[in-house]
């Protein structure tokens, strides 16, 4: 049985949940997300609480149980309260600036990288952090995972792209020989 899925979903105030063959609506102050369950768990609302049951009891039925709850969360806490990511950029002349709807790098390569920056996605930048927000987590993990591999971090002197929270295990150079 799946944890996650008993759990309810508590909703905030400023969204409204509504259920109509299968798909969720959330609509918050400023957008609106669906998700679609294609009719694989039980849906209840019931005023301001959510929740997620078992139609049958197969083993695919229990994974989708915890799987739609989940993305039913993550919805709702990303209209009332936002994701965000950061990124830090190490390295002597490597540097982020944004301007317009474009994310523009200088990584140590020959020319500069221009990232469009989607719809519904802010991206700022200060010193050497970039800070990526949103209200779909998903899209926050990918545009921060695609940002990083446009120079990801070297072993020996830590240069490069990486999360804020990311450890970079250093590797011992060369000794000489005595």
């Amino acid at each position: 049985m799946s944890r996650i899925g008993k759990k309810p979903i508590n909703i905030p105030q400023d969204i409204e949940v509504s259920n109509a063959n299968g798909v969720l609506t959330f609509k918050g102050k400023k957008e609106t997300k669906t998700l679609d369950t294609h009719n694989r768990v039980g849906i209840n609302i019931d005023g301001k609480i959510l929740s997620f049951s078992l139609l049958n009891d197969e083993k695919q039925s229990r994974a989708f149980w915890g799987t739609y709850r989940a993305l039913a969360n993550n919805i709702v806490q990303g209209l009332s309260a936002g994701f965000s990511k950061s990124l830090e950029i190490n390295g002597v002349g490597y540097k982020a600036s944004v301007s317009g709807k474009v994310l523009e790098l200088a990584l140590g390569y020959s020319h500069p990288i221009k990232y469009d920056i989607p719809q519904g996605v802010e991206i700022s930048v200060d010193k050497n952090t970039i800070t990526i927000k949103g209200s779909d987590k998903q899209q926050i993990g990918q545009i921060a995972a695609i940002i990083r591999e446009f120079r990801p971090p070297e072993p020996y002197k830590g240069k490069g792209v990486k999360y804020s929270d990311e450890v970079i295990l250093r590797k011992a150079g060369k000794t000489s020989k005595k």
